[in-house]
C-alpha cells in the first residue's frame, strides 16, 4: 500500500502522539518517526534528571509501500540518549520485550486504521523479537 498523499507529517504526528508517551516528536522529521518507551529504571535512589532506564526504541520510516521499522534495546543514560546494551537479567529483558510487544500491537492496529502496511526494515534480517507485521 502506497502511503496516502493527503496525509501530511502532522496528520501522521496527531495520529502517533494519540498512541501514548512513546512518540518522540522534537526527534521525528518528514517521513520519520521515533518511538521509545524507558521500561525499567536501574538506579532509582539518584535525582531523577539523572536516572538511566533499560527499554526501547524505535525509528518508523515511511515508504512507497507504507511504513518500515527498526528497533533496538538498551540504556537511556543520564545524558539523555539511548545505548545499545544487553540486559542484565530475565526479569528485565521480559519487561521490556513485553512493552515494545505492547507497543508493536498499538502501532499496528493504528497504521491498519489507515489502511497501510508495516515490516521490518532490511537492516532487521535477524529480528532480535517477533514482532507480527
Amino acid at each position: 500500500m502506497a502511503l496516502p498523499t493527503d496525509y501530511s507529517n502532522g496528520k501522521y504526528l496527531k495520529k502517533f502522539a494519540a498512541m501514548g508517551p512513546y512518540l518522540r516528536e522534537k526527534q521525528c522529521i518528514n517521513g520519520c518517526y521515533i518511538f521509545d518507551s524507558l521500561v525499567v529504571c536501574i538506579n532509582a535512589s539518584i535525582a531523577p534528571e539523572k536516572r538511566e532506564f533499560w527499554g526501547w526504541w524505535l525509528k518508523l520510516v515511511a515508504t512507497e509501500k507504507g511504513f518500515e521499522f527498526t528497533y533496538h534495546f538498551g540504556i537511556y543514560n543520564s545524558h539523555g540518549s539511548w545505548q545499545v546494551k544487553a540486559f542484565k537479567d530475565a526479569a528485565t529483558t521480559e519487561a521490556v520485550e513485553k512493552n515494545l510487544v505492547s507497543f508493536h500491537q498499538a502501532l499496528t492496529k493504528q497504521l491498519l486504521e489507515l489502511e497501510l502496511s508495516l515490516f521490518p526494515s532490511p537492516l532487521m534480517a535477524e529480528l532480535k523479537l517477533e514482532l507480527s507485521a
